[in-house]
């Protein structure tokens, strides 16, 4: 398998894990506060990971991580990683509580214009036709959240905010990647670190109690253990394959199985202007992958060490 066949499917896989988890994030907001949410499901992603981090260290055919990965750069972009995603994520899990799953899933999909045009301004110029495939799914975008009355509710403009914090996000994961640090234990840092804060902003807005945690224990462990723990460490090793343009454009495809597990799980309703806002960035996301299709190197050597290391 190629390296950037390899790069997109776990991009897939993390845009399929995402988009259904906004269903149990909205099904949790039934039960505790969206900081009491953010907090245990969070810990719990950190948690998950400890034992996969040991089982790759010390499997016999792993190199010893720190043979071939920055301890100074993972531990450094985990924990900015960290603060970056307390507020990307609890500013989503607030702006949830107050939308359905579907538009939170859509309006979240937005850092698919923003990282393209961070890229611009920062070190990276794009083709014209990545642009393209970004306006057509904002485009797309638009359909599904803004009424005839061109107004957007409190929660949308919360979870729009979510997803800028998400583009910084995405960015500093490119530039730590290119620095040789250790997804995997990257990503376990950065979700302690956004607990730590998480945790705070509880205890300070919220009265959790641990009955109420309980009762919300199937939603917080899929958005736990998939959402937390396996997407957010896939992305991070998938962006090893893929520039964040191209990354962004894959993973926007969360809010197409957000809208679609939305109405098939929890029966909310979707236009027909809706559904073509769903068709538009489906098609964005499609195009992008088939005009870059045979353009297959990989963005630096850190991919071929991390290809051998995974071997």
């Amino acid at each position: 398998m190629s390296r950037k066949l390899k790069g997109n499917l776990m991009l897939l896989i993390t845009a399929f894990i995402w988009g259904t988890a906004f269903v149990a994030q909205s099904e949790g907001m039934n039960y505790v506060g969206p900081f009491t949410y953010s907090t245990a499901r969070t810990l719990l992603g950190g948690f998950v990971l400890i034992p996969v981090i040991l089982f790759f260290k010390k499997g016999v055919k792993t190199p010893p991580q720190t043979d071939t990965f920055s301890l100074k750069e993972t531990v450094k972009g985990g924990i900015i990683c960290g603060i970056v995603l307390f507020f990307a994520s609890s500013l989503q899990q607030v702006g949830i509580s107050m939308t359905t799953a579907g538009k939170a899933g859509f309006i979240s999909a937005i850092y698919i214009i923003a990282v393209p045009v961070a890229e611009f301004f920062i070190y990276r110029k794009k083709s014209v036709f990545v642009w393209i495939c970004a306006l057509i799914a904002f485009a797309g975008l638009y359909l599904l959240c803004v009424n005839e009355g061109l107004k957007i509710n409190t929660g949308d403009l919360i979870v729009l905010i979510s997803a800028f914090c998400f583009t910084v996000h995405i960015m500093v994961i490119d530039r730590f990647n290119s620095r040789n640090a250790d997804g995997m234990m990257m990503s376990c840092i950065q979700f302690f670190t956004a607990a730590i804060f998480m945790a705070a902003a509880m205890f300070i807005f919220e009265e959790p109690h641990i009955n109420d945690i309980f009762a919300a224990k199937y939603t917080i462990l899929y958005a736990g253990v998939m959402s937390s723990g396996v997407a957010f460490t896939l992305q991070i090793l998938g962006q090893r394959y893929a520039d964040p343009t191209s990354a962004s454009l894959i993973m926007s495809l969360e809010s197409v199985f957000a809208a679609l597990s939305g109405w098939l799980l929890l029966n909310e309703l979707m236009s027909p202007k809706e559904f073509t806002g769903c068709i538009l960035v489906f098609a964005a996301v499609i195009l992008a992958q088939l005009k870059d299709r045979k353009k297959d190197t990989p963005k630096s050597e850190k991919g071929e060490i991390y290809e051998k290391a995974s071997e």
